[in-house]
């Protein structure tokens, strides 16, 4: 019998957990809800790794959510993806059909896992102002005085930090507003992937991404009218690929350094998992290589998740 609310899989990027995801939704006729803070942004698809194609399977088209729902140049928040996450699992669970939640942006995940009450930060001019001529380093070391940076992500650049900095002050001055969160139960499964076949494969996409048109991507970003400082707040592939698009660094450079902080954020990622770990949440580690769809059923039983594959054998 099912004891959870919902199915969380997580994993670094290029674990393959998008399209392990979809087979499972497939299997148990369900839909999936990204958490990924970066696929919420409309035309920014090769370089966040939607990866679309992998949510038909077998023909058919897996509804997924909380994607393509922001403008480039905005800056969505956590706050706003709680809303968002409640608002889109009470209409599929009205519907009668499962749930999986798919991502590797730790905070997401965690802000639904362990109920976090969040209230939205208003802009804070004064504060902006007094803050803008500090070194990036000067603001990690004032963002280290508010909390402990388990986010690297918050100190990727200033824009980045001065915003981290601007909800810590808040919080510091403002309390919580009553805002209950649910609590919510989650059959939760890690993609775990050896350090050199994560590596391998970051380095493999990376390419074939940059041979896609990922550079293309950021230049009809860019065309459109965004700031190129909006496009490097994003980070990773949007960072090194507007300083290539504006001249800040060459081909060489630009493809050189991105797949290093590529390969530093997948580490960083798996770092927050263990952490979600330390701080209470459970995570069923399944190994790599993940199975065919024919395979799935046979796969978790193997792994210890006799009753989930009970339920892909009722289902077909």
């Amino acid at each position: 019998m099912q004891t959870y609310d919902f199915i969380t899989l997580l994993g670094p990027t290029a674990s393959g957990k998008t399209g392990f995801a979809a087979r499972l939704a497939y299997l148990l006729d369900a839909e999936i809800i990204s958490a990924d803070s970066r696929q919420v942004y409309r035309r920014m698809d090769i370089g966040t790794g939607k990866d679309l194609a992998d949510y038909t399977v077998e023909g058919r088209q897996i509804p997924y959510h909380l994607i393509d729902i922001a403008e480039p140049g905005t800056k969505y928040n956590v706050f706003e993806y709680q809303r968002d996450f409640l608002e889109v699992y009470n209409d599929i669970r009205a519907r009668k059909r499962r749930v999986i939640v798919c991502g590797g942006t730790g905070l997401y995940l965690e802000s639904v896992l362990r109920g976090y009450r969040l209230s939205p930060v208003p802009p804070d001019p004064a504060l902006r102002t007094r803050l803008e001529k500090k070194t990036l380093a000067e603001l990690t070391e004032l963002l280290r005085s508010y909390k402990t940076l388990h986010n690297t992500t918050d100190v990727d650049t200033a824009q980045r930090a001065i915003r981290a900095i601007e909800i810590e002050e808040y919080y510091r001055k403002t309390p919580l507003e009553d805002r209950p969160f649910p609590r919510f139960s989650s059959l939760t499964l890690g993609i775990d992937v050896d350090r050199e076949t994560r590596r391998r494969r970051i380095s493999e996409r990376l390419k074939s991404r940059l041979e896609e048109g990922m550079a293309d991507e950021v230049l009809g970003l860019l065309a459109e009218g965004i700031d190129a400082e909006d496009l490097i707040y994003y980070g990773l592939e949007y960072k090194y690929l507007t300083l290539y698009a504006t001249g800040h660094l060459t081909h060489e450079e630009m493809s050189a350094r991105l797949e290093i902080a590529i390969h530093q954020f997948a580490k960083r990622q798996m770092t927050w998992f263990r952490g979600m770990e330390r701080r209470g949440t459970p995570i069923r580690w399944l190994p790599s290589p993940l199975p065919r769809l024919s395979e799935t059923a046979d796969y978790l039983r193997r792994n210890g998740l006799a009753e989930l594959a009970d339920s892909i054998d009722k289902k077909s």
